[in-house]
């Protein structure tokens, strides 16, 4: 759900101190019955994005790159591939990227888990163990294979980007979005940039991300083991050569 509200007459600070202080997040609304949705998470008229969705059958297909062979003859390929991704899009998909199914599909079912749970079991557990596992395939793709694709893309050595800093850190988010009963007021995550180099990210069957390309709003539809990458600081730190990406969840 959205997280922006200007409905008058109630107190917003209030509101949502007494949701925080519950700790049962979005999902404890949805498990308690509520066929209406809390002033809290209404998006104002005014700030409802009015671009047009499109998808494959309108013509607009995120780019999706094959990574098989990266280390071999099809190198150079992928590269320009990702230079092209990069520049119009600011953002591409990759499959054979080396991240195994059952790796992915596992956090999705920890995730799926933990939410599940019942709230006073919710706050002292977490897949851990899962989540490292994921953690590792995905710095392989992002560290490994894609900053290096992308140190090429840019005329730099393969190591460049790494030894500039880009691969320190890591942090995993995990969002879970219930039905809605009023869709139509909310959103999941509103347009932003994520505050990162590169996001590599895995959608689950549900769908429901998009990006924004040519003032439209693209939708992104689910692919099995398909990993999608977002480059954002990147394209302020390297002579703008690279599009940061807009995104969000509906």
């Amino acid at each position: 759900m959205g997280s922006i509200s200007e409905t008058p007459g109630y107190d917003r600070q209030a509101e949502l101190k007494t949701f925080d202080e519950s700790q049962a997040g979005v999902k404890g609304l949805i498990d308690s019955g509520i066929t209406e949705i809390p002033s809290i998470f209404h998006i104002p008229p005014h700030l409802v994005d009015a671009r047009p969705v499109v998808g494959p059958s309108d013509g607009f297909t995120i780019p999706i790159i094959d990574l098989a062979g990266a280390s071999g003859e099809k190198r150079k390929q992928i590269v320009e591939e990702i230079r092209e991704a990069s520049a119009k899009w600011g953002c591409f998909q990759v499959v054979n990227h080396g991240a195994p199914l059952r790796v992915l599909e596992g956090m999705d079912v920890a995730v799926r888990g933990f939410f599940d749970l019942d709230l006073e079991e919710k706050k002292e557990f977490f897949g851990r163990d899962t989540t490292k596992r994921y953690c590792k395939e995905v710095l392989k793709v992002g560290d490994v294979i894609i900053l290096e694709l992308l140190s090429e893309a840019l005329g730099l050595n393969p190591n460049q980007l790494k030894e500039m800093g880009c691969a320190k850190g890591i942090y995993v988010v995990s969002h879970y979005y219930p039905a809605c009963p009023q869709p139509e007021l909310t959103q999941g995550t509103s347009l932003h940039q994520d505050n990162d180099f590169i996001t590599v990210l895995y959608q689950d069957h549900n769908g429901g991300l998009q990006f924004l390309h040519q003032d439209h709003w693209v939708d992104v539809p689910p692919v099995q083991g398909l990993l999608s990458s977002t480059l954002e600081i990147c394209s302020r730190q390297l002579y703008f050569r690279f599009l940061s990406t807009l995104i969000r969840l509906c």
